[in-house]
């Protein structure tokens, strides 16, 4: 008896490991999937590691008319995570000569996606940068928290991207975005600064009961009275001049009342 009480500890014991370790993942056999054009769909997980889709086996040299270089990897299957924690970077975007300031011409590396791209109700405990990055198809960060930096300065979004009641811990950066119809921030948390500067929300989409709870700038930001800004809610310092509703200029009353 005392040599089964035993083995039965010894099973409870093992039991907690062997989940743990099945809801534990590596960002590079995440890679290896996209490399393998194997559509990804992970729900529960905690990724380790920085999950960088800009140095694919499909990566090529962008042609420019500039001293830059510039690589550029596309995802062609659908990637798609929900309830999923990143403990390191998610990355369409990478400039390691953007901390050396002696460096006259980058060399910059980007990821594009044809696919859908869905991260749902998730975790990034790092920052999160898809600058430049093209999005052909679905976006979803719907109900994820964003603890570093999130980073869409001139991201392209072909159909409205999905921030539905997302949290921005850190700065959010969204300049020079011209947000397509179907776009959606509603119920979204901004409790850092949020930097629209020049972003464009001409088409339908929304900003129902946003929070903006730091500086916010929409400095030469684009507004569409489709836009729905039913509850928009601002604290902190904010920037909205020469910002237009309709091609007319406005201000935050205007916008916070219509």
């Amino acid at each position: 008896m005392r040599a089964i009480s035993k083995l039965l500890l010894l099973i409870v014991a093992i039991i907690p490991a062997t989940i743990f370790a099945q809801k534990t993942i590596t960002a590079a056999s995440i890679i290896a999937s996209v490399n393998s054009h194997t559509p990804v769909s992970l729900s529960d997980m905690q990724i380790t590691g920085d999950l960088d889709f800009t140095k694919l086996d499909n990566m090529k040299l962008e042609s420019k008319n500039s001293d830059d270089k510039v690589y550029v990897s596309t995802v062609t299957s659908p990637v798609s995570f929900t309830n999923c924690t990143f403990t390191g970077k998610v990355l369409g975007y990478v400039n390691p000569d953007e901390t050396k300031p002696l460096v006259k011409h980058s060399t910059v590396y980007n990821a594009n996606f044809t696919a859908d791209v869905s991260f749902k109700n998730c975790i990034f405990e790092k920052d999160v940068a898809f600058k430049y990055s093209v999005f052909s198809a679905q976006l979803s960060f719907a109900g994820s928290s964003f603890n570093d930096e999130a980073l869409f300065k001139y991201s392209k979004f072909e159909t409205g991207p999905k921030f539905t009641k997302s949290t921005f811990k850190n700065d959010a950066i969204f300049k020079y975005v011209e947000f397509p119809a179907g776009f959606d921030f509603s119920g979204a948390i901004f409790e850092n600064s949020a930097d629209f500067k020049y972003a464009k929300m001409m088409n339908e989409g929304s900003f129902e009961n946003t929070a903006f709870k730091n500086g916010s700038d929409f400095k030469y930001a684009a507004f569409g009275k489709s836009v729905n800004l039913k509850g928009l809610r601002f604290n902190g310092s904010t920037d909205f001049k020469y910002t237009t509703l309709d091609n007319q200029q406005t201000n935050l009353q205007e916008l916070t009342s219509k």
